[in-house]
């Protein structure tokens, strides 16, 4: 027997339901959980940036000098500017990273969210007394969106951080230039 044959036998499957086959429901699955992972994976990136930024606030005196009053005062035009634009940049960066890690509350919610559980367990044994896999699938789908949704948003949060840091370490290069 061929390997394609083979492959053949193993793509086959019997529907879980009358009009969901179990390659659907392995493939929502599957994307919950890179969905999850992603989610994840977006609050890590979120926490190396916030590491840099304090640690490059907190490391260089010349960093922490950007946020003295008299700093902009005494000095010249352009360390002015590079001082205003790495301590507007420093701060939007944090505060991007830290809107990153914060909570994220949508108005809808599925059983696989534990916050919710209350309120979808009786559905969820109701569903499991009638052998309802459709309630399954469609738990999964909500999930998918649900998850989509608060990736879409933590990512955009993540890219500003990014751009902020970028900006601060451009800023940085030039107010030691300046100086």
């Amino acid at each position: 027997m061929s390997d394609f044959e083979n492959t053949t036998e193993v793509m086959l499957s019997e529907p879980s339901s009358e009009d969901i086959g179990a390659e659907y429901f392995d493939h929502i699955k599957k994307i919950n959980d890179i969905f999850y992972d992603q989610i994840k994976i977006s609050d890590q990136k979120a926490a190396y940036i916030f590491t840099f930024m304090l640690a490059f606030l907190v490391s260089s005196s010349e960093v922490r000098a950007v946020f003295n009053p008299a700093r902009y005062i005494a000095s010249a035009p352009g360390s002015m500017l590079f001082s205003g634009l790495l301590a507007a940049a420093s701060v939007f960066s944090i505060l991007s990273a830290i809107l990153v890690v914060l909570p994220r509350r949508l108005s809808t919610s599925t059983s696989l969210f534990w916050g919710a559980w209350p309120d979808h367990r009786d559905l969820f044994f109701d569903a499991a007394l009638r052998r309802d896999e459709r309630y399954l699938f469609d738990q999964y789908l909500e999930n998918a969106n649900i998850l989509s949704t608060i990736a879409r948003n933590k990512y955009r949060c993540v890219t500003f951080a990014f751009r902020g840091l970028m900006v601060s370490v451009i800023a940085y290069v030039l107010l030691l230039a300046a100086v």
